[in-house]
């Protein structure tokens, strides 16, 4: 049964009058039951309410000592979390050249305000993103010829990979599901091309870009990962991170391709977007050391061909254009989404700066205490000063306990959610002297959930330049994402209910239960399945390994098709960091991804009358798809395929007979792949069976799941022997995708 805490009294004022009147008879019998009105019963009343008003406090006994349990654990209320975005900035001018640079804490003005949390140069350029968007399998079928002979007319002598040139982030406008510039691009590049606003001169821009003889200009990059975070990373030691470089173009080629020159990072609070931020990129300082290719096809027929920049086929665009930016993620990624991206970028909070304001003057007794104008203060930045004889305002010290400290100690603790600020009391932490001010010399405090405003909500800025003056030119706000992270203050109650959660154990990882929660919690990533494998040495793939706890993790995907979600570096980083910290000291912890083994399938089954062939093939290839599929819902019983279960033909067919428009299933036959001569493409080998009707069965070990790549359906009821790298699979269409390794091949598609 549930733990109640019980009330002292619970009798209530008509409890009590009552009780008061049942009494009577015994000590008054000479007196009447009294009536409403009358001054005997008047009397009862009187003291029934003052008994009720004492039971009322005495049961708020349990209350104060849940709050004076509170203190002891040193858990103030959480404050108010301010909400947090990214705007980019441009110049709303005609034809501008020039460029100018904000100070930081400038104001955009909204349903609440928000402001700016770094200086920015805003430059008069215009930024457009590009990628090369590899051909899906049907437009490379369809296109086949062409592609050949756009091939042959390059003299391309290996495999190459066709793209259209596509616009992303059009407008400034964020992508939903995001662009994951390793696996739907052609070239594992992210492209941005920096224009001169329309009339502009082209070569005065490019000589502001160069920083005008007078130095380097400051590029700010604006980028949000397609990734859900947390509200906050306080329990990350070291976030795993996207490696990535940033490139500029030049007008220069070596040996027929094209030369970039690297970008330095000047700052980057993205941390290698692992959260939304911004890269500080210094741009080269000569006019030289940048600029275009001919890009124009009419002029130059390798334009956008191997490693040059996407093929534009807008003479406006390639008259204003002046110079690429070339995003690249590492070579060991397997994954970079990218929510949005924009140029003239600058990081935004829902918090307002108080500067230079005195909140009191010291009596000279212990523990004082004063209030500042302002609630859910942030602690990280505020600068509070105290007025001393001969020297006067000087900083004192931000501490979390006054007990660490000695009397000489210039120390303060602030409480942050309510606003306020004590001081010691001349044993622990020294007192102000009486009669000197108390100042804040910079504080910033703000947030709640009204500061979570959609995309495109702020769209003016008050700003100022760095040396205070007031900034004459129009500027435009641009907002691409929404902004979030905004909460409420926490309630009494919500704290109260966090003292359970605080004595128990569940930071602690012991049990498998514990991993698996834990790993789930792990702040910035988004898992699909997590399995604790306890004993498990993964290197030497042994069990039964005293002290060893691997835990496998696999990412969410939403399109189930090959290839099968694989976690890379970072993911698998992030979740090592929060789990080691957990768990106990002797225990070898290790986080894994699976071990997918390929699977391909050739089904034979007859269609019904009045379905279509197509659309049958199509929904056969489909629930095979989710029955072997490795993430809930799907899976035999919802929970994606288990861990070590072998594929089992008889079990297939049934999956097939299952499906609307099926007549009957002669068949499935299993394919592995057989090992192959490298540079070959890969084939398929039946699993052999040693009489036509035994069933067949490809095994799998405790660390593995299956990955069906390849679906040959046949519906004349005579079951595929064989299976092409062609066949259809999943939801894809095609096994194997783009030609890895491929020469990027532009292909205009036929809306043009």
């Amino acid at each position: 049964m549930p733990i109640t805490p019980p009330r002292l009294d619970d009798r209530k004022y008509e409890d009590l009058v009552e009780e008061l009147l049942a009494r009577i008879p015994a000590h008054t019998p000479e007196w009447s039951p009294a009536q409403t009105g009358d001054p005997g019963r008047t009397l009862l009343e009187l003291f029934a309410w003052l008994a009720d008003t004492v039971l009322y406090r005495a049961n708020l006994v349990p209350e104060r000592q849940r709050l004076a349990f509170l203190q002891l654990l040193g858990m103030p209320l959480r404050p108010a979390r301010a909400a947090r975005g990214v705007v980019a900035l441009s110049l709303d001018e005609k034809a501008p050249t020039t460029s100018v640079t904000l100070a930081a804490e400038a104001r955009l003005a909204g349903p609440v305000d928000f402001e700016t949390l770094s200086e920015v140069s805003v430059l008069p350029v215009v930024g457009e993103c590009y990628y090369k968007r590899s051909l899906s399998g049907d437009e490379r079928y369809e296109l086949s010829e062409v592609i050949e002979g756009l091939r042959q007319f390059h003299r391309i002598d290996g495999e190459v990979d066709a793209y259209v040139t596509t616009q992303v982030f059009e407008d400034g406008v964020a992508e939903r599901n995001g662009l994951d510039v390793v696996q739907e691009t052609a070239d594992r590049s992210l492209w941005v091309a920096l224009l001169a606003p329309e009339g502009s001169d082209v070569d005065a821009v490019k000589r502001t870009l160069a920083g005008g003889g007078d130095g380097h200009e400051i590029l700010n990059i604006g980028i949000a990962p397609a990734i859900e975070l947390p509200a906050s990373f306080d329990e990350i030691r070291r976030a795993g991170r996207l490696d990535h470089s940033w490139s500029i173009s030049t007008s220069e080629l070596l040996d027929d391709e094209p030369v970039y020159s690297a970008l330095r990072r000047l700052n980057d609070t993205t941390q290698d977007y692992t959260r939304r931020g911004i890269e500080q990129l210094v741009l080269p300082g000569g006019v030289e050391d940048f600029g275009v290719l001919e890009g124009d096809a009419r002029k130059e027929a390798n334009a956008g061909i191997g490693d040059r920049p996407p093929r534009l086929d807008d003479p406006d665009k390639l008259a204003r254009i002046i110079a690429w930016l070339r995003l690249q993620p590492g070579e060991k990624l397997e994954s970079m989404a990218l929510s949005w991206v924009g140029i003239n970028a600058v990081e935004i909070d829902q918090r307002q700066s108080v500067r230079d304001r005195v909140v009191g003057q010291s009596d000279g007794s212990a523990d004082q205490r004063f209030s500042l104008p302002v609630t859910s203060v942030q602690s990280d930045g505020f600068t509070l000063q105290v007025e001393e004889a001969g020297t006067g305002y000087v900083e004192w010290t931000q501490v979390e306990d006054l007990a660490l400290f000695g009397r000489d100690d210039s120390v303060y603790v602030l409480d942050s959610e309510a606003g306020n600020i004590r001081f010691g009391n001349g044993i622990y932490g020294r007192i102000p002297e009486a009669g000197r001010r108390i100042r804040v010399a910079r504080m910033r405090a703000g947030g709640g959930l009204a500061g979570n405003l959609g995309a495109g909500t702020l769209k003016a800025i008050d700003a100022k330049g760095v040396d205070g003056s007031a900034i004459s030119r129009k500027l435009k706000v641009s907002q691409g994402i929404a902004t979030d992270g905004g909460n409420d203050a926490e309630t009494l109650d919500e704290a109260e209910r966090r003292i359970p959660s605080r004595l128990r154990h569940r930071n602690r990882a012991v049990t498998e239960d514990d991993y698996q929660a834990l790993a789930v919690e792990a702040p910035g990533v988004n898992l699909g399945r997590v399995e604790v494998l306890p004993r498990f040495m993964p290197r030497q793939r042994r069990f039964n390994v005293p002290g060893v706890v691997s835990v496998m993790v696999l990412p969410r995907k939403a399109i189930f098709e090959a290839p099968n979600p694989r976690p890379d570096q970072p993911l698998i980083q992030k979740v090592h960091d929060y789990l080691s910290a957990r768990r106990p000291l002797a225990t070898e912890l290790y986080v894994i991804g699976c071990e997918y083994i390929p699977l391909a399938l050739g089904v034979g089954m007859t269609v019904r009358p009045g379905f279509g062939y197509d659309q049958v093939t199509y929904d056969v290839r489909q629930a095979l798809q989710r029955h072997l599929w490795s993430l809930a819902p799907h899976g035999p019983q919802g929970e994606g395929w288990p861990l070590g279960r072998g594929v089992k033909d008889r079990e297939l067919e049934v999956v097939v007979a299952q499906v609307k428009g099926v007549a009957t299933v002669a068949g499935v036959n299993l394919f592995q792949r057989r090992r192959v001569v490298k540079g070959q493409r890969p084939a398929w080998q039946m699993v052999e069976r040693l009489q036509p009707c035994d069933p067949v069965e490809i095994d799998l070990d405790a660390w593995q799941l299956p990955e069906l790549l390849a679906v040959a359906v046949s519906s004349d009821g005579v079951v595929p022997d064989a299976v092409s790298s062609r066949a259809g699979g999943g939801a894809s269409g095609t096994e194997g995708g783009s030609p890895a390794g491929g020469v990027a091949l532009p292909v205009v598609p036929e809306s043009c």
